[in-house]
């Protein structure tokens, strides 16, 4: 009799455990978490698109992806950082910040360029990627792409008002290792879009029992516009660069900061101005001692 008790208990345990997996059955073998890695991956060119010049010629527009979080790396131009066919230093940035980079980079080729390619290759902790481009129809975009961060501005299919800033870098004086380099841009905007404050914190959750007689509603609100202010990027240079404030407002046309250099060298700097929707680029060499 013991022996039979025995047997069922066992049984229904057995039982349960079953209905307990068909309920929750486990993860898919193939289901791979989200993994981010700080360091010792891989910095993959991308192709933006191709862009026709007034001239005939072509500007191919790339960005990059670095697969670190955190780590940023220094690739000079040669074989571990090449365009081909012209390069392998084709103005391609030497410094690459961490995750995506869009619309950083771009190299012109003639108006006869035809079905050829153009490669852009970088080797980063051992692996190569390589991005390979053509003329493809699919591939064109345009300069108003480039300034609107690759969004269409249009509203209910008339143009936007709104026109770009424009920046202006001053010159740097002297610059030497470990010194605060004051950095300068001069900024005019139109005024357009106007600011608008950060939204108001969204009211409480209702009860459950009110819940069940509420409409759906899209909670989500436009990220607010702060305003005229440029973005600082380190686009060249043999060891990293910091700024004292970045993003920068601008104020009275000006957006001021002060940026120290880790190593002598040559580096490039690259300022946005960035008006809330539209963008403008300039760039400024500095030789640091």
């Amino acid at each position: 009799m013991k022996a039979c008790r025995l047997l069922l208990l066992t049984g229904g345990i057995a039982v349960a455990g079953s209905l307990a997996r068909a309920q929750n059955p486990p993860a898919a073998p193939t289901a791979i978490p989200d993994i981010r890695f700080a360091n010792g991956m891989s910095v993959v060119p991308y192709l933006e698109g191709w862009i026709k010049n007034p001239d005939g010629s072509f500007d191919f527009v790339f960005g990059y992806f670095n697969r670190n979080t955190e780590e940023e790396l220094v690739i000079p131009p040669g074989p571990d950082n090449a365009v081909t066919p012209g390069g392998p230093d084709r103005g391609q940035p030497t410094y690459f910040h961490p995750r995506r980079q869009p619309r950083i980079f771009r190299a012109r080729v003639p108006k006869d360029w035809g079905d050829k390619t153009l490669t852009w290759s970088i080797t980063a902790n051992g692996r190569t990627e390589k991005v390979i481009s053509k003329l493809l129809p699919a591939e064109e975009i345009n300069e108003h792409m480039m300034i609107a961060g690759g969004n269409n501005t249009m509203q209910f299919g008339e143009d936007d008002l709104n026109q770009p800033p424009t920046i202006a870098i001053a010159p740097i004086g002297a610059a030497a290792v470990g010194a605060a380099v004051p950095l300068v841009a001069n900024v005019t905007d139109d005024g357009l879009p106007r600011p608008r404050p950060p939204a108001a914190p969204r009211p409480a959750a209702p009860s459950a029992t009110d819940s069940r007689f509420q409409s759906q509603r899209n909670t989500s609100a436009p990220r607010p516009n702060l305003g005229l202010r440029v973005t600082w990027i380190e686009y060249r240079g043999p060891a990293k660069a910091t700024f004292d404030t970045n993003p920068v407002p601008v104020s009275d046309g000006k957006a001021t900061t002060n940026v120290h250099f880790a190593a002598p060298g040559n580096y490039t700097l690259v300022g946005l101005a960035n008006d809330g929707r539209l963008s403008a680029r300039a760039e400024i060499a500095v030789t640091v001692k």
